[in-house]
């Protein structure tokens, strides 16, 4: 047995996140200035695709995953987008449409608590709280750096049109236009 094993206080410290305990995001993503995609994110083991500079994820060390939980109300979730790796989707509650493609109606399922969804890299992919109460779906991104979000122009010029844009720091208001 090793003496260099990591101790309980350390292991609570640097590798335990208590929900309790989170702080989310309800700016997690440039299309939660969108009606309709308000949601809270938050960052449980690394930052993931997540777009809030300011959120801190609980567990630092995200080597080839990171993990998020969301959370929002009935027909609340994300617009359009894609990522270079792959992403897991897990209810905890409530009932979820996974949407790809090119609208929400044409490729979907309806996952319940426990299933699982596993959309595939560059495949554009959303999802929404189909059911009738505050849902939380478990999310994984795959790889230790897992890139940026790539979104539809439909969604980065409405995000725009309301104020906001996406820049390498994350997301950021746009200055009023002079008058």
């Amino acid at each position: 047995m090793s003496d260099d094993i990591i101790t309980v206080d350390e292991f609570e410290k640097t590798r335990v996140a208590r929900f309790h305990k989170l702080e989310g995001s309800k700016l997690p993503m440039l299309d939660a200035v969108i009606p309709g995609c308000e949601r809270e994110i938050y960052q449980i083991i690394g930052k993931g695709v997540g777009e809030d500079a300011t959120q801190k994820a609980a567990i630092t060390d995200n080597r080839d995953f990171n993990v998020a939980v969301v959370r929002c109300a009935p027909g609340k979730g994300t617009l359009h987008h894609d990522h270079e790796t792959n992403e897991v989707f897990m209810p905890l509650k409530g009932r979820w449409k996974v949407f790809w493609g090119d609208d929400e109606e044409s490729r979907h399922v309806v996952l319940d608590p426990w299933d699982v969804a596993s959309c595939p890299p560059h495949v554009m992919r959303g999802f929404r709280n189909v059911g009738d109460e505050e849902g939380l779906l478990f999310v994984i991104v795959g790889a230790t750096d897992p890139g940026r979000v790539q979104w539809r122009d439909d969604v980065l010029e409405e995000a725009e049109r309301r104020g906001h844009k996406l820049t390498e720091h994350g997301i950021e208001k746009v200055p009023a236009a002079a008058e």
